[in-house]
Parts: structure tokens; C-alpha cells; sequence
């Protein structure tokens, strides 16, 4: 999963440590387990060991996805798989690591993982996986010629991480959110502790032409006092509006009998 990059990332340089030069190491210079020549690749490719020797954890982190993580799909892998693999690679390549776990889960072993050994993966139960990749590692380790030097930190680094991977496997993946919509309900006084116009979950039906809130003299007053007397407002604007009407009719009646009595 791609959420779990800091966190693997984090556990690796802790195993990694920071800069050292030693003669038995074929990588040479390194710090943060990264060599001069991979920091020129991907960092700056003028870099000097005095460069090397200031790396910082964020250009670190740009190598360590470019260079690894994202070369064993580590984004797509369960959790703690991802972690495993991704800290195999790191040590040993990617092309090794890749061709380890698609043997664990018997898909083709051409050292690219893509979706068959994905989706294998996601068959078969994680903690098992974890163990068959973190044994069959420490197995291929003992056969190395550096092994009676390495060996001691080798394996306590692979049994650091079939730990922590399992604890990572153990955690639930992602959910997905639940977005909860709420719906008119029908409400009587007696189901509400608060005024029914009050509750967010009753849908009241108001004028257009209510008061705005951020006035501040009705800031405070009760809603159904400033519904009640938006309505008899509205209420007396009509009455006014057909009083008006009625005696403008009135009077032009009085005008047309003034007008036929003269024409008379």
C-alpha cells in the first residue's frame, strides 16, 4: 500500500544508519544505505562524498522510491508484504527480491512483479507469505561468502522486519468512508427534546423573503417569532394592497357616474 512508504521507509534507514566507508563493503561509501553511485544516478550526478555525507532523509526518500519501492510495485502489495519486500530489495535488489516472492507464491519467476504475482499475493495468507519471504532471505544469505562477517546484522535485520511486517499485515486495509445522508423524517412534538422548527433533520418549509440572520437586531430572537412575523407582515401587505385596489375602483365608479351625469 502506498500509505505505508514513510513508515517502511523509516524502519529501512534505521537498519541502513548513516554514512560509512568500509573496505569489505563492495558497495563503498554509503550513507543512509545509499552509495555515491546511486546518489549521482538519482540526486546530483556531480556528487562528491562530502555530498554524500550531507544527505538529508528527504533525498533519501527520493531515491529509496525511485530505486526501490516503486520498482517492486510496492504501492500495490498488501500490507506488510509491501514492507518485506520492499526492505529485500533495498538490501539485495529489486530483480532478487521480485524473483524470491513470486517463487513463495509460484507464479513466473522473471524478477518484475505486475499483476499475476499481485494478485497472488492477495490470495494467500499474508502472515505465512511474510514467513516463506523472510526464511527463504535469511537461507539465501547464509550462502554468501560474507555471511561469517555480515551474517549477525543480516539476519537480525530480517528478523526485524518479518516482525514489524506482520504487525503492519495485521492492520485493516483502507475502508472506504460511509457518507450518511439524512432524510426528512416525520417528527411529532412529543419525539424532540427541542422546538420541532430547531432540529436539522425537519424540513420546514420558509418564505424567500425571510429576515437575513446577520442582521443584528433579530440576531438572538426565536425562529418561529421571525417566521410568525414574516407571515403577518406579508399578511397585512396584501390586506393594504386590495383596500387600495378596492377604493381606487370605487372612485373611478363615482367618476364615471359624475361624467354620464354631464353629458346629460
Amino acid at each position: 500500500m502506498d500509505r505505508n512508504f514513510p513508515r517502511a521507509l523509516n524502519a529501512v534507514l534505521k537498519h541502513e544508519g548513516g554514512y560509512v566507508n568500509d573496505p569489505h563493503d563492495n558497495g563503498g561509501p554509503t550513507n543512509k544505505g545509499v552509495t555515491l553511485a546511486t546518489f549521482r544516478a538519482y540526486v546530483k550526478p556531480s556528487g562528491t562524498i562530502a555530498d554524500l555525507k550531507a544527505l538529508t532523509e528527504a533525498q533519501a526518500g527520493v531515491v529509496y522510491r525511485r530505486q526501490y519501492w516503486n520498482k517492486v510495485m510496492g504501492a500495490e502489495l498488501p500490507n506488510g508484504i509491501d514492507y518485506a519486500v520492499f526492505d529485500f530489495a533495498v538490501n539485495s535488489g529489486p530483480a532478487r527480491a521480485a524473483k524470491f516472492l513470486q517463487k513463495a507464491v509460484g507464479v513466473a519467476r522473471d524478477g518484475k512483479i505486475g499483476p499475476a504475482t499481485i494478485s497472488a499475493c492477495r490470495a494467500v495468507d499474508a502472515m505465512m507469505l511474510i514467513d516463506r519471504l523472510c526464511s527463504d532471505r535469511i537461507a539465501w544469505l547464509r550462502t554468501l561468502d560474507d555471511w561469517p562477517r555480515f551474517g549477525k546484522g543480516w539476519a537480525a535485520r530480517v528478523e526485524g522486519v518479518r516482525r514489524l511486517a506482520k504487525q503492519m499485515a495485521a492492520e485493516p486495509e483502507d475502508a472506504p468512508k460511509v457518507v450518511v445522508e439524512k432524510k426528512p423524517v416525520a417528527v411529532t412534538p412529543k419525539a424532540l427534546d427541542k422546538p420541532w422548527y430547531s432540529s436539522p433533520d425537519v424540513m420546514v418549509p420558509v418564505a424567500t423573503t425571510a429576515v437575513p440572520a446577520t442582521i443584528p437586531a433579530f440576531a438572538g430572537l426565536d425562529p418561529l417569532f421571525l417566521i410568525v412575523a414574516a407571515v403577518l407582515c406579508a399578511a397585512l401587505i396584501v390586506f393594504f394592497v386590495i383596500r387600495r385596489d378596492r377604493q381606487r375602483a370605487s372612485v373611478a365608479d363615482k367618476v364615471a357616474e359624475i361624467e354620464q351625469q354631464d353629458a346629460i
